[in-house]
């Protein structure tokens, strides 16, 4: 069981060589970081039967108070709750922090009716899902604000 970034020690018939008009770019960002190895910029678990699972992108870090964090450490533990289908985690700049993050949270193909059986309002979610993330990770990591959206931006790619 171990965490750290995905790197490739070969190289492979697709693989990118160069940034155009940029080579130096290309080699401080993938080459660099970890000398004799392809950085490809994202995280790896890799469990103790050695299966491995991409944990999300190493550069979408947000520094709060000195503290970094990864969104996508913020929102694998969002999607786990039962009410929540999918989540995106951003940054902004604040004025005393560095930068403060805001959650925006699609809530599982219900209702608001539906939700309101189950006890949520929005109101009661965004204040449960603050309470998950400090438990679960720290208080500091808990978001400034909390919204509920229909839709989140999706790369082409999804």
């Amino acid at each position: 069981d171990v965490s750290g970034a995905l790197c490739i020690s070969q190289a492979w018939p697709g693989m990118a060589r160069t940034i155009y008009n940029d080579h130096k770019r290309f080699l401080e960002t993938y080459l660099t970081p970890y000398p004799g190895f392809f950085f490809t910029g994202d995280g790896v678990y890799r469990t103790s039967e050695g299966y491995y699972q991409l944990t999300g992108r190493l550069d979408d870090i947000i520094n709060i108070s000195g503290h970094r964090l990864g969104t996508a450490e913020v929102e694998d533990v969002v999607n786990h709750h039962v009410a929540v289908a999918e989540s995106a985690v951003i940054g902004y700049p604040h004025e005393i922090k560095g930068e403060g993050k805001m959650l925006s949270f699609l809530p599982q193909n219900i209702s608001p009716g539906a939700m309101a059986l189950h006890g949520y309002t929005e109101e009661t979610l965004a204040a449960e899902l603050q309470e998950l993330i400090s438990k679960k990770i720290a208080k500091y990591a808990a978001p400034d604000y909390v919204q509920v959206t229909h839709r989140l931006p999706k790369t082409r790619s999804g």
